[in-house]
């Protein structure tokens, strides 16, 4: 099953901006870990933008996450996408060649 990354560009002040709907976001988080889609999540540093890695079949749960999440939904995160990733060591690794 492939790894996708949710990246994240955000507002400028994104740490204290980001607070109405922290909690909505936060719920949305722990409701995608606990389903097993979502497996690590958080803000980068400085905090310019966040990643998400998912693990699914296909991009669409990680897309529906995005396009759902209270910090796209007003406007907190300006610019999403996602990206599949190709892992060569560790869990899930791709065969070598």
């Amino acid at each position: 099953m492939p790894y996708f990354v949710l990246l994240y560009d955000v507002v400028d002040n994104f740490v204290e901006r980001r607070q109405p709907y922290r909690q909505a976001h936060l719920a949305r988080v722990d409701a995608a870990h606990r389903d097993g889609t979502l497996l690590l999540a958080g803000a980068l540093r400085p905090a310019d933008g966040a990643l998400l890695l998912f693990r699914s079949d296909t991009s669409a749960p990680v897309e529906a996450f995005a396009s759902g999440d209270p910090y796209v939904v007003n406007g907190v995160v300006t610019r999403w996408r996602v990206r599949e990733w190709s892992v060569v060591v560790g869990d899930g690794a791709i065969p070598r060649t």
